[in-house]
């Protein structure tokens, strides 16, 4: 299991996502108010993930603490109501 803290920050803000694993790398897929979000993680020499999360229309790769990054970015969104 991968992408631990993405995964962590996403449940609490009550967002629903799915998750799949392939050659080690992990991948989440997710909607938040009607728009469609990933996360899918890399390693071409350097760990990373491309993600839209911070512009839904663009992609972008984070390398680094990419988890943190990513995640730090939900926690800045409104939680959804359940």
């Amino acid at each position: 299991m991968r992408l631990l803290q993405v995964q962590d920050a996403l449940s609490r803000k009550n967002i629903r996502f799915s998750y799949t694993e392939e050659d080690g790398c992990g991948s989440l897929d997710f909607e938040f108010r009607g728009l469609r979000y990933h996360v899918w993680e890399y390693h071409d020499g350097v760990w990373g993930a491309e993600t839209n999360v911070f512009d839904t229309g663009r992609s972008r790769d984070i390398e680094g603490d990419y988890e943190m990054i990513i995640a730090d970015e939900i926690l800045t969104w409104p939680d959804m109501i359940m």
